[in-house]
C-alpha cells in the first residue's frame, strides 16, 4: 500500500490505517480476543501501518488488544490513542486537565506495551480546560520522549489554531465521508493553510455506505447506532438513494460501494488518510481494496453532481454527542 505523510509533520503512514475501536465497543458485543488479534495481523500483512486506538475505547480494553497485537511489529507501525475523559468513561463529562493527559499517557504506555505513544490526540476539546494548557502539556510529553507526535479530534478551527502555536498540530481526526461533507466548508482549508493532516473516522458512514444496511436492519442493543438520527428506520429508508448512487458508480467502475466511498476521500487531498474499520477479514480486504481504486475527474465530478441533488436525512449524532463537537 502507498504511504502518506501526515501534513508537514513527517509522519508518514499507510495510505488507510484501522480504526479498532469496533473490535471493543460501541458495535455491539466485543469481538473475541484471538479473531481480533488474527484481522489486526492481517491488516498490517496486506500493508497497514496506521493502527486508531484510544482509553475510551472499553474503557481501556482496546488499547489491550493492541497492545499485545502489535508488539512482534511495534517499531514498524504507528499507534495512535486518545486522552479526554474521566477514567476513559465518555458518559461521565471531560477531562483533558495536565494531571490526566499526563495519568492516561503513562497508562496507555503500559497497555499499548511500548515506550512511546506516535500520535496523541486530545478526544474532545474539554471548554474548561484551555487548549493552550493541553497543547503545553502534551509538548511536554513530546520534549519527555513519551509522545511523538500530538493530534485532535472534532475540534472546531478557532480552537485548532491556537493550540497549534503552542505545539504543532499533526493531524485532527473527525467524521468526513461522501455521507458527511461538512469539514469542507472551514476546516478542510485551514488544515491545508497550516499543513495538519486530516484523519478521517467513520469513511463509510457508520457501516451505510458499504451497502450493507437498510431500513430492515436490526441493530445489537449495545450497538450506538440506535441513538443516531440518521439511522432511524425512516431515515435509512429515505437515505437508500444515496446507497444506490454510490453502488452504480461502483458497478461501472468493477468496484464495490465501499471501494469507492474510500477512494474518493483520498483523492481529495493527498494528506487525508482515512481509517475506516470492521470486524471482518473479507471487509478489511475490501476495504484495502479501496486504496488502489483511481477515480479520473471526470469520475469525481459526475459523483459531485450526481450526490449534490440528494439531501441526506438525519443528525450524525443526537444532541448530547453533537453539542461536544466542533469547539
Amino acid at each position: 500500500m502507498e504511504k502518506r505523510l501526515l501534513g508537514k509533520s513527517g509522519l508518514e503512514v499507510s495510505a488507510l490505517g484501522l480504526g479498532c475501536m469496533g473490535l471493543s465497543y460501541g458495535y455491539g458485543t466485543p469481538t473475541d480476543k484471538q479473531d481480533a488479534i488474527k484481522l489486526i495481523h492481517k491488516a498490517y500483512e496486506l500493508g497497514v501501518t496506521f493502527f486508531d486506538s484510544a482509553e475510551a475505547y472499553g474503557p481501556f480494553t482496546n488499547e489491550a488488544l493492541l497492545g499485545e497485537a502489535l508488539a512482534p511489529f511495534r517499531k514498524e507501525i504507528v499507534i495512535a490513542t486518545k486522552f479526554g475523559f474521566p477514567e476513559g468513561k465518555v458518559n461521565s463529562g471531560l477531562d483533558s486537565t495536565p494531571k490526566n493527559i499526563r495519568n492516561v499517557a503513562e497508562a496507555a504506555l503500559k497497555r499499548l506495551r511500548t515506550d512511546v505513544i506516535d500520535l496523541y490526540y486530545q478526544h474532545r476539546v474539554d471548554p474548561n480546560v484551555p487548549i493552550e494548557d493541553v497543547a503545553g502539556t502534551v509538548k511536554d510529553l513530546i520534549q519527555e520522549g513519551k509522545v511523538k507526535y500530538f493530534g485532535m479530534s472534532e475540534a472546531g478551527a478557532a480552537t485548532i489554531r491556537r493550540a497549534h502555536t503552542v505545539q504543532p498540530v499533526t493531524a485532527l481526526q473527525s467524521e468526513y465521508s461522501l455521507w458527511w461533507r461538512e469539514p469542507e466548508q472551514e476546516i478542510i482549508p485551514m488544515l491545508e493553510e497550516l499543513g495538519i493532516g486530516f484523519v478521517p473516522f467513520s469513511p463509510l458512514g457508520k457501516g451505510f455506505l458499504t451497502g450493507a444496511i437498510n431500513a430492515e436492519t436490526k441493530f445489537e442493543s449495545s450497538d450506538f447506532r440506535n441513538v443516531v438520527p440518521r439511522f432511524t428506520e425512516e431515515n435509512r429508508k429515505a437515505n437508500q438513494v444515496f446507497v444506490d448512487l454510490v453502488k452504480s458508480i461502483a458497478h461501472e467502475k468493477n468496484a464495490t460501494p465501499a471501494q469507492i466511498a474510500l477512494a474518493w476521500l483520498l483523492a481529495q487531498k493527498p494528506w487525508i488518510v482515512p481509517i475506516p474499520g470492521t470486524t471482518k477479514e473479507h471487509r478489511l480486504i475490501e476495504n484495502i481494496g479501496g486504496a488502489s481504486i483511481q477515480l479520473t475527474k471526470e469520475d469525481l465530478a459526475s459523483i459531485e453532481l450526481a450526490s449534490s441533488k440528494i439531501t441526506i436525512q438525519g443528525a450524525r449524532y443526537p444532541q448530547s454527542l453533537q453539542s461536544r463537537v466542533g469547539k
